[in-house]
């Protein structure tokens, strides 16, 4: 196993800091830094390139010492407790963090299931509804996750974390040409005959429970402050909304938690 040694704050130390804290060097290198048991368990079980190690030799467990021995690298850096408490976004400071490679996007690559469901977000804007809509895509069994238009960063550690391991499991694919998404989309429609483009909106339209989301699906979530834009709401074959209490002072749910709502009724109805 190679290893260098890091003692000081040095360019190579820099550049794992900017790996969590600059978005445009993040792209400039393609790689993210992760930290965090369940992350680094599923990267390595889903097979992403995980390029480096970062540790100190004093403060390895079981664990820590297995996956080092066990997953292939470039290079392994060792750090002072000092750089790694540095490094750390956590309170207690991770034991192992990883600099691992982002994943090319592409709508093709994508694996479909023999009734594909696939959701699409729409320009999220915050770090934490996006890990939340991983999450949630991953636990109810949706193929794959569309992110479209300017958004937050998917490989921010915050939207990591709060994906809680499932960013690694769940296929997360960045559209920034909306024309390239209607041609996957109509590619779908004419492979899978009744393939539906359901969007979600908070005025009173179809309530959730008289849509069949029994047969192929694309569900369409909008930006949590201006919702689904108008294209893809043009583009859709139905708009759902999910019914509230006629007391209710809300007038909308947060939009990681309509997703979960959603895409719980689609796997009720497929009777899973």
């Amino acid at each position: 196993m190679a290893e260098i040694k890091l003692y000081t704050k040095n360019s190579t130390f820099q550049k794992f800091e900017v790996l969590k804290t600059n978005r445009n060097k993040r792209y400039r290198y393609k790689e993210f830094l992760v930290e965090g048991v369940r992350s680094l368990k599923e990267a390595a079980k889903n097979g992403w390139n995980i390029k480096s190690f970062l540790y100190n030799e004093g403060h390895l467990s079981d664990w820590a010492q297995e996956m080092l021995r066990s997953v292939k690298t470039e290079m392994n850096y060792c750090l002072t407790e000092e750089l790694m408490e540095a490094l750390s976004g956590k309170e207690d400071t991770s034991e192992l963090m990883a600099v691992i490679e982002m994943r090319e996007d592409r709508l093709e690559g994508i694996r479909l299931s023999e009734v594909p469901f696939l959701v699409l977000f729409d320009r999220p804007s915050n770090k934490g509804n996006l890990g939340t809509m991983i999450r949630s895509c991953d636990a109810l069994g949706a193929d794959a996750l569309i992110i479209t238009g300017h958004s937050v960063d998917l490989y921010d550690p915050d939207v990591v974390v709060s994906a809680m391991g499932s960013f690694f499991n769940m296929p997360v694919i960045r559209i920034a040409d909306n024309n390239e998404l209607f041609a996957y989309l109509r590619s779908l429609k004419e492979k899978y005959p009744g393939f539906v483009t359901a969007g979600t909106t908070a005025h009173k339209e179809t309530p959730l429970y008289s849509v069949d989301f029994s047969g192929p699906l694309m569900l369409m979530l909008g930006n949590e402050t201006m919702g689904l834009n108008k294209a893809f709401k043009e583009y859709c074959d139905v708009l759902c909304t999910i019914p509230m209490a006629e007391t209710s002072y809300a007038s909308s749910f947060n939009v990681s938690c309509a997703a979960s709502i959603l895409m719980y009724e689609v796997t009720r109805q497929r009777g899973r």
